[in-house]
């Protein structure tokens, strides 16, 4: 069941809308955005330079922008990409020093409640928010409302909640592109052999982990009806690599006791596939020999993937994302209507039924193959960090 549908706007207005800019005319008092004053999802790169084009909208407005991210253990990206990116964008805005900030819960719903609390409480207009479970969300949201400051659900949906917008990758692309690079991958590394396969997920009160398994299984559920491959152990789910528990790894090894027959697993992010990978090793599993998979694009992820022992990561350029959170925040703060070519899609919430316009981005399989002209191009992760140690060798056999 797909819990999130949506609708993008037509392709020819997004290619229309592709290269059209900020057009700014000036007043003896003030700057204001003309009516063909556009940005686009097209619009942001890794150099930042169309967030500068949107400094008549940061002028316009006033208050704070507060960033609340969940946890630095489920990802590496909140404090490695998010945190810095929201700076970034927020600083070529034009935004004075004092009126952003990005805060992080630590993985504590008390303390995510409490950060948007003390955000509110010091001036902030627009929260953007990214709590581990909906129902934290919602109650940050129904605070917020009631006192007037605006909301965007950002990289994750909030199932329930009263947000104005919502910003993220197109989390059902996102399992697709886990489940083709899985049958990829399969076809490669098993060679001939039948695929019997644990499935691993995030954790169940995560919406888009719901996303990404509606995504991956759509790929691979003719896969399992057709026998063609064994669906072997179907975990719950978590988002905890090691601890607390649940975690993926005693999920992963319980699922592997019960079937030790099982020669590959759908994992649904590069940092539940570490552990379980570092588990296989001491198993003596050799490289390209049992396909896992993942996202994000971490790493340790990106180290595996040369290594022989992940597939693939799906890449979700943070930069982007960061980018068109801190745009459509701007125009919030500003009390301007933001462009259809960054609102360019809808989501809807199938708790209440209610459309949420969106911002969805479109992420990338990378493989050791293409690894060079995306993360590297992107200066995602450098060079000299992911090809240090004995991936350097790894990193001279792909040519990167």
């Amino acid at each position: 069941m797909n819990l999130l549908t949506t609708s993008k706007v037509g392709l020819a207005a997004l290619a229309a809308s592709a290269s059209v800019g900020i057009a700014v005319s000036a007043s003896s008092s003030a700057k204001t955005l003309s009516p063909r004053g556009l940005v686009s999802t097209a619009s942001f790169t890794n150099n930042f330079s169309a967030m500068k084009a949107l400094k008549p909208v940061a002028a316009a407005g006033t208050g704070k922008i507060v960033e609340i991210l969940p946890d630095t253990t489920t990802s590496t990206r909140y404090a490695e990409f998010d945190t810095p990116d929201f700076n970034k964008a927020a600083k070529a805005a034009g935004l004075p020093s004092g009126d952003y900030k990005s805060e992080n819960a630590g993985a504590s719903d008390q303390s995510f409640i409490t950060d948007a609390k003390a955000a509110i409480a010091a001036g902030a207009k627009v929260l953007l928010i990214d709590p581990e479970d909906s129902g934290t969300g919602v109650t940050v949201e129904t605070y917020a409302a009631a006192r007037g400051v605006k909301v965007i659900d950002y990289d994750r949906l909030d199932l329930g909640g009263p947000a104005d917008d919502y910003v993220s990758f197109n989390n059902v692309e996102v399992g697709k592109l886990i489940g083709q690079g899985f049958v990829a991958c399969a076809a490669s590394w098993l060679h001939g052999k039948k695929p019997n396969v644990i499935v691993m997920h995030g954790a169940p009160t995560d919406n888009n982990a719901t996303l990404f398994t509606d995504g991956y299984m759509g790929v691979l559920d003719p896969y399992f009806k057709s026998g063609k491959y064994k669906l072997g152990e179907n975990t719950i789910g978590t988002w905890n690599p090691t601890t607390p528990a649940p975690d993926a790894l005693d999920e992963f090894k319980a699922a592997y006791t019960a079937d030790p027959s099982a020669n590959s697993a759908v994992t649904p992010n590069d940092e539940n596939a570490a552990p379980i990978i570092t588990y296989l090793i001491s198993k003596g599993i050799k490289p390209h020999t049992f396909p896992t998979t993942g996202q994000d694009a971490t790493v340790v992820g990106l180290d595996n993937i040369l290594a022989g022992y992940q597939c693939g990561t799906v890449y979700k350029a943070i930069y982007k994302e960061a980018q068109a959170a801190v745009a459509l925040a701007l125009y919030m703060r500003a009390g301007k209507t933001p462009p259809s070519s960054l609102l360019n899609a809808t989501s809807t919430d199938p708790t209440n039924h209610k459309s949420v316009k969106s911002v969805l981005l479109t992420p990338v399989w990378v493989t050791p193959q293409n690894m060079k002209s995306t993360i590297l191009a992107d200066n995602f992760v450098p060079k000299k960090q992911l090809c240090s140690g004995s991936y350097k060798a790894d990193c001279k056999k792909y040519k990167i």
